[in-house]
């Protein structure tokens, strides 16, 4: 599996630089999305600009990234999705589960306000 990842304070951004979200691909990239979960990360972004394919096992990869991080009070974005893909997210009605954002910089922006609202939250208590 070709990936890269990008390590910042608040999140970790991975970039999957393969077109198939497959069965060959989906059990390498949900060991390294658990791995960056335990290495204390609770905020993942997951840039599938790259990505023209994908089935029903990538989609589990996508679960498993979503539960680790909302096990971890975090959050599990994903952005740059294709048409195809964003297709079979719809149809599996994973678009009311998971975090989807166009660009990769919303995905940030994101996890950033996330992150005030939770500070804001704990001052308030």
């Amino acid at each position: 599996m070709k990936f890269s990842v990008d390590k910042h304070e608040k999140y970790i951004m991975v970039k999957l630089d393969e077109s198939k979200l497959n069965s060959l691909i989906t059990p390498q990239l949900k060991s390294e999305l658990i791995l960056i979960n335990t290495e204390g990360q609770r905020n993942i972004i997951l840039d599938l600009s790259q990505v023209k394919f994908a089935d029903s096992s990538g989609l589990s990869s996508l679960l498993v990234g979503h539960r680790i991080c909302k096990n971890a009070e975090g959050s599990f974005i994903l952005c740059g999705l294709n048409d195809a893909v964003s297709r079979l997210i719809t149809i599996s009605q994973l678009d009311t589960v998971l975090t989807i954002v166009p660009t990769c910089e919303e995905g940030i922006d994101l996890i950033f306000m996330e992150e005030i609202e939770k500070e804001l939250k704990k001052e308030i208590r």
